[in-house]
């Protein structure tokens, strides 16, 4: 009898460990899948966004340097990707955004609305603080983060110049003088503040002051724009 009991109890006791052994291993592999899935969301949303700074980048025309170093980041977060899941959806997805990227013509963007500039400013931000990162890293020395930098600095500039004499242009195509004449005279303003030599802003400027003197050949006594203001500090 006793050792009848005995053997219920070992039984009843293997019968507890393995349902303990079993409800662990599936809290773990929940675990596991929550934080797999966890992994997968943020890599999809860093890689997409830097895959699509790289095509706003490159049709703006960016320095190469910058662009591979953001490929080389892109492709890190690829093959974690390829790893954890290699046949999904969001394989192919990024497959798909990296050769889109990677097809993009360089300089061949034109913005000719608020909201593509801006959007083009976001990308630049995100640039800015994917450099800021490696350099923490240690990915990035600080000569090149200083030099990244103010080719990011001067691109952001240029990009919002080139906007308003796009849309000085159109303006002007559309027999509205006056609009297009305070786009050109932004576009220089933006161009003399740069905190950049002279050397790099003259060609620049050398294209919009003939769009600003076709419209306005004289200037008046009192102009009052900024633009106007710069003008004559520049003679």
């Amino acid at each position: 009898m006793l050792q009848d009991n005995l053997i219920y109890i070992a039984i009843i006791a293997l019968v507890g460990a393995a349902a303990l052994f079993i409800n662990y291993f599936i809290t773990r592999q929940e675990h596991n899948t929550s934080m797999k899935n966890s992994r997968l969301g943020w890599l999809q949303t860093r890689t997409l966004h830097t895959l699509d700074a790289i095509t706003a980048l490159r049709s703006a025309g960016c320095k190469p340097d910058i662009l591979e170093k953001l490929n080389q980041h892109a492709m890190v977060l690829i093959e974690e990707i390829s790893l954890l899941a290699p046949d999904s959806d969001l394989m192919t997805q990024v497959n798909n955004q990296k050769e889109t990227a990677d097809r993009t013509a360089p300089g061949t963007a034109q913005f000719t609305s608020d909201k593509e500039l801006k959007r083009f400013q976001i990308y630049i931000n995100f640039t800015e603080k994917l450099l800021a990162e490696m350099l923490k890293k240690g990915k990035l020395s600080q000569a090149l983060a200083r030099n990244y930098g103010q080719e990011l600095y001067w691109l952001n500039l240029t990009v919002v110049a080139e906007a308003h004499i796009n849309q000085g242009q159109r303006h002007l195509n559309e027999n509205d003088p006056l609009t297009a004449l305070s786009h050109f005279k932004h576009a220089k303003a933006v161009i003399v503040r740069a905190m950049v030599p002279q050397i790099k802003k003259q060609p620049l400027l050398d294209r919009i002051q003939p769009m600003i003197e076709e419209i306005q050949p004289n200037k008046t006594a009192n102009a009052g724009t900024l633009a106007d203001s710069l003008d004559n500090f520049l003679k």
